[in-house]
């Protein structure tokens, strides 16, 4: 019967050490009398141990996918120096800031200090912990290699994270200054333009149609301004809710995606790369092949290439060479192909697939800087025409009467 875990907290103290100096600090424990027992151990005479509480900012702070990377690679790194498990738990939770990683650490030093094992306790939370994290970190325990797996699944951790931030940042740059580029002239319509608007009502001709036009639209903004931002906003949620809840549409998203100009072909390499990565951590991990593509094909992040890779699951289950019915699906470039066939021949097929990860990460990374140089002149082209050609709707009837006068 499995003893049941207490609940850790972080306490900040007040005491004296052996000469009389007054020092201050917080560890984590069960209750301020264990706290207390603990700082006299170390020759600390406590004076004052209160519970830290959480500050209203960072109680809500969410845990991300980079801070659970961070946890695996401090755990790999303590594992490697020796340190026991519980003890690792205990020292990565006093460093963290995050109150909400924190709790997730202590309730995992809880399970396991309670007799569950590693992997198990990470599964009783698999919205930070997915089943490739678990398994690998099973894989680990069972084999009597657990520092080297946390090693591995660190580093999987750390490049797959780093080529979603590359991809959102292709997006994020663009999305940005296009919004920008909205509200200001918003703004502009809805404020400035009525001002010439009254100027113009006084000159008592006819206005250039271009001057109309803007002016047409500055009416309407200001009439209807509350109905289409509420729009807006109902448009956004009403997407966001059918991506949540439709696997169709997401999947409509998702082959879209891939055919988009320019950013379909950085989405198109970070899948290969992913699936790539992914493949070689499971396989260099001793996971039969079979298995590891269950792993990969909901990694790759992308419909097109998670029905490729089930489908190669069912090829490889049949007897066919992996770089066989990676061809058959036509999805996967040649180069990657050819890579995993010269890994299959030569017996490194996890070294081979780690360099196409690597190869592809790198690709996506040029592809990545080299859009961003694109972007700025075509996004100031953008705003240039937008601005510009409100001022020049604006100041035309004004160099109409000049030239008439």
């Amino acid at each position: 019967m499995a003893v049941k875990a207490l609940k850790t907290s972080t306490f900040a103290w007040e005491g004296t050490n052996k000469q009389g100096a007054k020092i201050k600090g917080e560890v984590s424990g069960q209750n301020p009398a264990l706290v207390k027992a603990q700082l006299r151990k170390q020759g600390i005479n406590p004076t004052k141990v209160r519970k830290k509480s959480a500050s209203l900012f960072s109680a809500g702070k969410k845990i991300k996918p980079m801070d659970i990377a961070l946890f695996a690679r401090q755990m790999a790194t303590m594992m490697k120096a020796g340190v026991p498990l519980l003890q690792s738990f205990e020292i990565i939770s006093e460093g963290l800031d995050n109150p909400n990683m924190r709790k997730l650490v202590d309730d995992i030093k809880q399970h396991v200090a309670a007799g569950n094992s590693f992997a198990a306790s990470l599964r009783t939370r698999p919205e930070h912990f997915d089943d490739l994290f678990c398994n690998l970190v099973d894989a680990g325990e069972q084999a009597g290699a657990l520092e080297n797996l946390l090693d591995r699944v660190a580093t999987y951790k750390e490049k797959t994270e780093a080529l979603k931030a590359k991809i959102k940042k292709a997006m994020n740059y663009p999305i940005a200054v296009v919004v920008v580029a909205v509200i200001v002239s918003a703004i502009l319509l809805i404020k400035v333009v009525p001002q010439f608007e009254t100027v113009f009502s006084n000159f008592g001709a006819e206005l250039p149609a271009f001057t109309q036009f803007v002016i047409g639209i500055s009416q309407a903004l200001q009439k209807w301004w509350l109905i289409i931002l509420v729009g807006i906003f109902v448009t956004i949620y009403a997407l966001g809710e059918a991506k949540k809840r439709s696997e169709k549409f997401r999947n409509w998203i998702d082959r879209t995606a891939l055919k988009a100009p320019i950013v379909g072909d950085i989405i198109y390499k970070s899948s290969v790369a992913r699936y790539a990565r992914t493949l070689a951590t499971t396989f260099a991990a001793g996971v039969p092949l079979v298995e590891a593509l269950d792993s990969v094909a909901g990694a790759t992040g992308n419909i097109v290439f998670k029905n490729a890779v089930n489908k190669i699951k069912q090829d490889v289950s049949a007897g066919m060479q992996l770089n066989f019915s990676m061809r058959s699906t036509a999805v996967f470039p040649s180069m990657a192909v050819q890579m995993t066939a010269i890994g299959e021949e030569s017996g490194a097929l996890d070294m081979m697939l780690d360099k196409v990860a690597s190869y592809y990460e790198a690709e996506v990374d040029n592809a990545v800087d080299g859009l961003t140089a694109l972007m700025e002149p075509m996004i100031m082209s953008v705003l240039g025409v937008l601005v510009g050609g409100l001022i020049i709707a604006m100041y035309l009837p004004i160099f109409q009467l000049g030239a008439v006068v």
